[in-house]
């Protein structure tokens, strides 16, 4: 009788690490060993809050990441792994965590999933190599604006060449109807 709570609470926490699985932009498998609770909770502060960053048993990881349709992770299920389940900017919580993991070197990056592939811990730091979601949209928006001046400028050119035209034209006429009258 006492099996059936301990089944439970498993089945609830597999059930919602599956859904941490499916829900979210990418998932940072680490090994946490050496780390005392006041590092794992600011850990935690620096990943912000579309980060969610829990540990959790391994066998029960590794039988939600199944049920989620991930595969390619059972190797890094050993040790102490703690899961990063991010829902904001992947490149900033890869950022986040190579910084703690510099700062803290007993924090180890096992490797993750983005967009259901399986990462190695290379790939995870080459995320973190990339640039922000943000700063990638401002120059996407900068480049968007050169263009569009470049555009505008050509368009206006012709229109430009035009007046100057007219105006040498009217000017010609002017020049020309002075000498008749003189």
């Amino acid at each position: 009788m006492a099996d059936k709570p301990v089944r439970a609470d498993k089945a609830s926490a597999v059930a919602e690490l599956t859904d941490d699985f499916r829900n979210s932009a990418a998932t940072v498998l680490t090994e946490y060993r050496g780390l005392t609770v006041k590092q794992l909770t600011e850990l935690r502060r620096s990943l912000g809050g579309d980060t969610k960053y829990s540990v959790s048993k391994n066998t029960l990881a590794k039988r939600a990441a199944s049920d989620a349709g991930i595969e390619g992770l059972d190797a890094l299920f050993t040790g102490p792994t703690a899961l990063a389940f991010v829902n904001g900017d992947v490149v900033e919580a890869a950022k986040g965590l190579r910084a703690f993991a510099k700062a803290n070197p007993v924090l180890i990056v096992k490797g993750g999933v983005f967009e259901g592939k399986a990462l190695t811990a290379d790939e995870v730091n080459k995320l973190a190599d990339l640039e922000s979601r943000e700063v990638l949209l401002a120059k996407l928006a900068g480049a968007m604006k050169g263009n569009l001046s470049k555009a505008a400028a050509t368009f206006q050119a012709p229109l430009s060449q035009a007046v100057r035209l007219v105006d040498a034209l009217r000017a010609e006429r002017e020049k020309d109807g002075s000498a008749e009258a003189a």
